[in-house]
């Protein structure tokens, strides 16, 4: 199986405020971006898509094929009690537990990194990587890192290392116990 895992392109949402689960649209670079995007990926040749159910994502999985699974696991991290606040706003004696170890540390009604790598991971290992397939992923950082530190062997807690912009792509091979990443892996 070849995945192309693809983050969505540019969410319409001022720069400092939390969201991860919040539902985004897109700002007006979006035909640009899946420009660049589609040019990454053999269009004609992918079987599958599956998307987040976010707006941002599925606007994007739209432009790959009418026929997208969605699922609920592909959500970006849910941020509880502080989506839609600025990160600025959020006092320090509940925002600072969670700074310190972002990994292990359940966000106010909302979720741990742990434990959205959990369910990234039960969405990745339930594909049948023995097949020929071309499928595309499109999702978010989060779920994106998650996948990636996991077949890299990275720590989550040193997950930030993985770069991804929006629109970013990275291509994995696998088969059914072996997984490279081919292209589009950028660490720091």
């Amino acid at each position: 199986m070849e995945i192309y895992l693809v983050r969505h392109t540019t969410p319409n949402i001022e720069k400092g405020i939390c969201y991860g689960q919040s539902d985004l649209g897109v700002t007006s670079t979006f035909p640009s971006e899946v420009k660049e995007i589609h040019q990454q990926i053999p269009l004609q040749e992918v079987s599958k898509v599956y998307s987040s159910p976010l707006q941002r994502c599925k606007l994007l999985a739209k432009t790959f094929s009418e026929k997208i699974t969605f699922d609920d696991r592909l959500k970006e991290l849910n941020f509880g009690d502080w989506e839609l606040r600025p990160w600025d706003e959020i006092h320090s004696k509940v925002l600072d537990p969670w700074m310190n170890d972002f990994v292990n540390v359940q966000v106010p009604n909302g979720e741990s990194y742990i434990m959205l790598q959990k369910r990234a991971l039960e969405f990745f290992f339930s594909l049948d990587h023995a097949s020929n397939e071309k499928n595309i992923i499109v999702s978010h950082a989060g779920i994106i890192r998650s996948i990636v530190s996991h077949i890299q062997n990275i720590d989550l807690k040193n997950s930030f290392t993985i770069k991804l912009e929006y629109g970013h792509v990275i291509t994995i091979k696998t088969t059914k116990d072996q997984f490279t990443i081919t292209t589009g892996l950028n660490l720091s």
